[in-house]
């Protein structure tokens, strides 16, 4: 059987690298006594797998890992949570887990096709966040930006840099309000000016786009100051493409998806 968790990632926590985060869960899977399914061999580990690192520095809503359980052990949804839930430290929530299946075209990292983000300023770094018409001129910039055929940008590789059209890979971009507990601080631990971005990108492996990266190659078009350093970067959450008969489905959290198709393609631009 296997399990897809979904957690948060808030505060101070947003410096923790992704392979201690691993080993955090691992532990508190132990303490919360949840029936583990271990791998064979000489060093036996728990069957668990994440379904994207988040980047240190920025925050989520929306984490994602699969656990296998043990042949014959039991799933209860609100306990398997709240037991989880009373192993957390503050920055970590589990809130929801899904059972999905136990083959390898259903893990988590497998079916990644896109990813949200909300991204704001830190107060006061911005020539634009706090103008009373600052959402209506960035949302004609935005109109104007999303217009190109093609949008091309130096992307780092991990052996070389290589030109890149990303305008296929942006879903969706908007300006709008942050929320409260983004703007004072209770998501990133560092006030927000209120107005930003949420964007709809490609996750997916060979295509994924990250949002600092269209954040300021949108800036540079639209001529805005945008220190790089002042960026706060919250991922709203993980989706994939619920399957259909004929056609890629639509996108859906990952704790949402049951079955898949082992051909499923990269997402259009204008979903």
């Amino acid at each position: 059987m296997r399990i897809r968790v979904r957690f948060t990632k808030t505060g101070p926590l947003k410096f923790i690298g992704h392979l201690d985060v691993m080993r955090y869960f691992q532990k508190a899977v132990r303490r919360a006594d949840i029936p583990a399914a271990l791998s064979e061999g000489f060093s036996p580990h728990m069957i668990m797998s994440f379904a994207q690192p988040l980047g240190v520095g920025k925050t989520s809503g929306g984490e994602y890992f699969d656990l296998d359980l043990k042949d014959g052990a039991s799933f209860d949804r609100d306990d398997f949570v709240d037991r989880l839930n009373r192993q957390m430290s503050p920055g970590i929530e589990v809130l929801n887990a899904a059972e999905v299946p136990a083959d390898k075209k259903n893990k988590g990292m497998a079916l990644v096709a896109a990813a949200s983000y909300m991204i704001c300023f830190r107060k006061g770094q911005t020539d634009f966040a706090n103008e009373t018409d600052s959402i209506s001129r960035l949302s004609e910039k935005i109109h104007a930006y999303l217009a190109q055929e093609q949008i091309p940008v130096l992307r780092k590789t991990k052996k070389s840099e290589e030109e890149t059209d990303i305008r296929p890979w942006i879903f969706d971009m908007e300006a709008c309000l942050a929320d409260e507990k983004m703007q004072n601080g209770d998501i990133w631990n560092v006030e927000a000016d209120p107005v930003g971005f949420r964007i709809l990108v490609s996750a997916r492996s060979g295509s994924n786009l990250k949002p600092e990266l269209l954040i300021m190659n949108f800036a540079s078009y639209a001529g805005l100051s945008v220190p790089e350093a002042s960026l706060l970067i919250h991922r709203i959450n993980l989706y994939g493409r619920q399957p259909k008969a004929e056609e890629d489905g639509d996108l859906v959290p990952l704790d949402e998806i049951r079955v898949v198709r082992t051909d499923s393609s990269v997402p259009s631009s204008d979903s």
